[in-house]
C-alpha cells in the first residue's frame, strides 16, 4: 500500500481517475486505545462494521483481543487474520453447522441467542458443551438512535424468564446483551436498556456473569453531533455497578462504527455536472451505500489547486452506475464552482463505507492509500475537533 502525506498531496500527484480510498492507520490506533483505556470494561471489535484485514491487525496491535463477528466467515476471516484472537459469535440467528465449525474447529465459546430454539441448536451444535458463554439478547429501544435494531432481534422482556433460567442451566457462563442501535445520540439509550435488564434479572432471579451493552457508540458526522464518548461511559458504569450480579461479573461492549469510522475516507472526481446535481465516480453500489439508501450525511471537502471564493451551496450526487438509484441525496455542502474535473474528500467511511462495495456494473476497483494527515472530525479527546477549518482546501 502507497504511502502519502495527505488527501490533498495524493490528488495532486496523481490525479487519480478512479476512486481512492484514504487510510489512517493512526485514526484506528487513537480510537483503540480510547476505548481500551475508557471504557470501564471490555471492548469487541464489531467486524461487520469494516472487516479489513489490516484493520484488525491494528485493532489488535492497540489491545483490542475480542472480536464480535456475524457469520461463519467472519469467524474464519479473524482466525486467519488474529489465531490469538478471543471470537464471539453474537449474531442471535446462526446455522447449526456454523455454531459447530465455530466451536470445534475455531475455539469459539461465546454465543448469542433471543429463543429457546437457538438456544437448543448450540447445546446440539456443541455436543452439550459445558464451556459456553451464552448471551441472552433482550430487545430494547432505538428511539434514541439514527438507525434501528429494535425489530429483527431480542427477546421480549416477558420472554425473558424463561429464556434466562434455561440458559443459565447450559451455560458456564451467562450473559445479557442488547443493541440500542447504530450512532445513539445519548447515553439515556443506555440507560433506558440497562433498567430492562435489571428487570430482566430480578424476575429470573438467575446469576449473571456477563453483561454486554453491544454497539451503537456514535460517530461524528454532519447534522450529528453527539455529547463526548465518555458520557456514555460513565452511565454504563453507573448502571451496570448497581445491578444485581456477580461479584465477578464482566462489562463488555461491541464499537464499530466508533472504532473504525476515522480510518478511512474516499477520494472522488466529479465527472459531469448538471444545476446541483454532481455525478461522480463512486456511489450507492460502492462506498457510499448509506448515503444513498438511509440519507446519510457524510462530510465532504472539495480538493483543488486553486481555492474558491465562491459561497457554498448544497449538492446532491449520483454515482456511477446506470441505475437510478444510486442516487445521494445530501445536501452535500461545497462551493458552487464546483465542475467536471474537480475532486472531493468524502470523510468517516471507514465505517461500512469498505464493508459495502460492491462490483456492479463494473464499477468498483479502488486502491487504497495509506495518508498521515487528519481524519475530518474525531470524538477522541483533546483530537475532537473538525480537523479542517474550512470545506475549501488549498494544495
Amino acid at each position: 500500500m502507497h504511502t502519502h502525506h495527505s488527501a490533498l498531496g495524493l490528488a495532486a500527484a496523481l490525479r487519480p481517475v478512479q476512486p481512492v480510498t484514504l487510510v489512517r492507520p493512526h485514526a484506528a490506533r487513537r480510537a483503540a486505545r480510547f476505548f481500551i483505556e475508557k471504557f470501564p470494561g471490555r471492548s469487541l471489535y464489531a467486524v461487520k462494521a469494516n472487516p479489513s484485514p489490516d484493520l484488525l491487525r491494528l485493532l489488535w496491535e492497540s489491545g483490542v483481543t475480542h472480536y464480535d463477528v456475524a457469520s461463519i466467515a467472519e469467524v474464519r476471516l479473524v482466525a486467519e487474520t488474529l489465531p490469538a484472537a478471543i471470537i464471539c459469535f453474537m449474531h442471535p440467528v446462526k446455522a447449526e453447522e456454523a455454531i459447530q465449525e465455530a466451536y470445534f474447529r475455531h475455539g469459539v465459546r461465546t454465543f448469542s441467542l433471543d429463543t429457546t430454539e437457538e438456544l437448543e441448536k448450540i447445546v446440539r451444535a456443541t455436543q452439550g458443551a459445558s464451556d459456553l458463554n451464552l448471551c441472552v439478547r433482550i430487545r430494547v429501544s432505538s428511539d434514541h438512535s439514527k438507525l434501528s435494531l429494535a425489530s429483527k432481534f431480542g427477546a421480549e422482556p416477558y420472554e425473558m424468564k424463561s429464556l434466562l433460567i434455561a440458559a443459565r442451566q447450559a451455560a458456564d457462563a451467562l450473559g445479557i446483551c442488547f443493541h440500542v442501535g447504530s450512532q445513539a445520540m445519548t447515553p439515556m439509550a443506555y440507560y433506558e436498556a440497562m433498567e430492562r435488564v435489571r428487570a430482566a434479572i430480578v424476575e429470573a432471579a438467575v446469576t449473571v456473569d456477563i453483561v454486554d451493552v453491544g454497539g451503537g457508540f456514535p460517530s461524528l458526522y454532519p447534522g450529528m453531533e453527539p455529547p463526548p464518548l465518555e458520557a456514555y461511559f460513565e452511565v454504563i458504569h453507573r448502571t451496570f455497578e448497581s445491578l444485581p450480579i456477580s461479584y465477578s461479573a464482566e462489562l463488555w461492549c461491541e464499537p464499530g462504527r466508533a472504532l473504525c469510522a476515522e480510518y478511512a475516507s474516499l477520494l472522488v472526481r466529479v465527472e459531469k455536472r448538471r444545476g446541483d446535481q454532481l455525478y461522480i465516480n463512486d456511489g450507492a453500489y460502492g462506498a457510499l451505500f448509506d448515503a444513498a439508501h438511509i440519507g446519510w450525511r457524510f462530510p465532504v471537502t472539495l480538493i483543488r489547486e486553486t481555492e474558491s471564493a465562491n459561497r457554498e451551496m448544497g449538492f446532491s450526487f449520483y454515482g456511477p452506475t446506470c441505475d437510478d438509484m444510486d442516487h445521494m441525496a445530501g445536501p452535500f455542502l461545497l462551493p458552487s464552482d464546483v465542475g467536471p474535473g474537480d475532486y472531493i474528500e468524502i470523510g468517516m467511511l471507514g465505517a461500512y463505507g469498505c464493508a459495502m462495495r460492491t462490483g456492479f456494473n463494473g464499477f468498483g476497483a479502488v486502491e487504497s492509500v495509506i495518508v498521515g494527515d487528519e481524519p475530518m472530525a474525531s470524538l477522541y479527546g483533546a483530537e475532537r475537533e473538525v480537523a479542517r477549518s474550512s470545506n475549501v482546501v488549498k494544495l
